[in-house]
């Protein structure tokens, strides 16, 4: 189910970004080299807005940013790693390494909750965020997450 989410232009294993602004940009445009059609701003708008009723950093070194914006027309997920630590303000106060990206358009509205809690599931096996932490490939990466997901 997962994996029907996103393709390989939508991760990046070596992100760059040292605050959450510049990891929305930076996520957000992978969106839009991967091909997505939509308004970059209106899109940061979604995320902001849902990030101020509380931060999406709920796992520990991992951080879910999730919008349901009008300007998007499927369903898609961006994938991240950060080797250095992101300064997110997650709920537990540490950086976040690994990030997942979801924005939902509104007529999809009832897979977003099934697609995060599938994500909750798999992050919340510390050998999983290891492994998802380590990869040293896009390829790689997508593979872990595949092999995690059929594992539930």
């Amino acid at each position: 189910m997962l994996a029907a989410f996103f393709k390989s232009a939508f991760i990046n294993v070596n992100l760059e970004s040292t605050d959450k602004d510049e990891l929305f940009e930076e996520m957000v445009e992978l969106f839009v080299r991967g091909g997505e059609t939509f308004e970059r701003s209106a899109v940061l708008d979604c995320l902001f807005e849902r990030e101020s009723k509380m931060s999406t950093g709920v796992i520990s070194g991992v951080a879910i940013p999730h919008a349901i914006c009008p300007d998007v027309k499927k369903d898609v997920c961006a994938v991240g790693i950060s080797r250095a630590g992101i300064d997110y303000g997650s709920l537990d106060g540490n950086p976040v390494h690994i990030v997942f990206m979801l924005l939902f358009a509104q007529s999809e509205t009832s897979a977003h909750l099934e697609v995060l809690q599938k994500l909750s599931l798999i992050l919340g096996n510390e050998e999983i965020r290891e492994s998802l932490l380590n990869a040293e490939s896009e390829q790689s990466l997508f593979e872990t997450l595949c092999k995690a997901e059929e594992s539930l």
